[in-house]
């Protein structure tokens, strides 16, 4: 026998072996496997149900003119909180309505300080200047919008500014 057909006998020799060993490895975890893992697959469903729970899709796509299965959870809206109403002083309902007009002397308005423009409309009393400021005014000498062209101030804010302009205005 040469050199090379006893290196050829050893090779064949240890390559059976090894898949031998492969073979027998193989077996066994499959035996393994079927004791372990064939409980929760064919008696309870609990592995397989674990596993379509891992590898579930996060959402489902509908094509247009496909229906969804069933509609998912609705969430109710969070109530919206009421807004906060605050009243708002004389100096400022006069800077934030009042001022477009009485500080320039638009449309007749008299402007706030000057005395001898406001002091014939003081002399009417402040319940008429109340009543012009609420309820709008047109005269000769102008035209006073309903509550300054801000009607979403109230009666009293109203009154407030009033007040600011004639103690401005004196």
């Amino acid at each position: 026998m040469n050199r090379d057909q006893k290196f050829f006998d050893m090779y064949s020799l240890v390559i059976g072996g090894l898949v031998a060993i492969a073979v027998a490895i193989f077996v066994v975890a499959m035996k393994i496997s079927d004791l372990t893992q064939g409980v929760y697959t064919q008696e309870t469903g609990e592995y397989q149900a674990a596993v379509n729970e891992r590898i579930k899709p996060l959402s489902d796509v509908y094509l247009p003119g496909e229906e969804q299965a069933a509609p998912g959870p609705k969430l109710a809206p969070a109530p919206q909180p009421e807004p906060v109403q605050t009243t708002m002083t004389g100096p400022q309902v006069y800077n934030a309505a009042c001022n477009v007009c009485h500080g320039a002397g638009i449309g007749g308005a008299p402007v706030v300080g000057n005395a001898s423009a406001w002091s014939e409309r003081i002399a009417q009393g402040t319940d008429m200047l109340y009543q012009h400021a609420i309820g709008g005014f047109s005269g000769t000498a102008g035209v006073m919008p309903p509550k300054g062209g801000n009607v979403g101030l109230s009666d009293q804010e109203v009154r407030d500014a009033v007040d600011f302009m004639i103690t401005e205005s004196q």
